[in-house]
């Protein structure tokens, strides 16, 4: 088994959808191991981050908010992932944005294939 870190990154997330920032490869588990969300606007904005997941029944076969209107003051940056989250194979990490072009999003991860 191959075990991988990477960074995966968002510059100027999308306001109007959830933007796909990461999506775990075919035959590959994931560890998120950190995310840093900046806010390079001169006003206060909003984030959502979702898990969508591939799975359509079992116990992981809802898509899920791990942070839902998350304030992040202007000029600043938030570390939103204190603990680890596990992800499987086709699972997708999106974020969106209140404003446009404000938001940039880090995402580090261990990738495990």
């Amino acid at each position: 088994m191959a075990e991988t870190f990477k960074l995966r990154t968002g510059a100027s997330v999308s306001n109007s959808t959830l933007e796909d920032i990461y999506t775990v490869p075919a035959s590959t588990s994931t560890v998120v191991i950190g995310c840093v969300l900046t806010n390079k606007s001169a006003s206060n904005i909003t984030a959502d981050i979702q898990i969508v997941t591939a799975s359509t029944t079992g116990e992981n076969q809802d898509d899920v908010y791990i942070a839902k209107g998350v304030l992040i003051p202007s000029s600043d940056s938030l570390e939103i992932i204190e603990g680890k989250v596990a992800m499987e194979a086709g699972d997708k990490f999106k974020v969106l944005s209140s404003a446009a072009t404000a938001l940039d999003v880090a995402l580090s991860i261990l990738e495990i294939s």
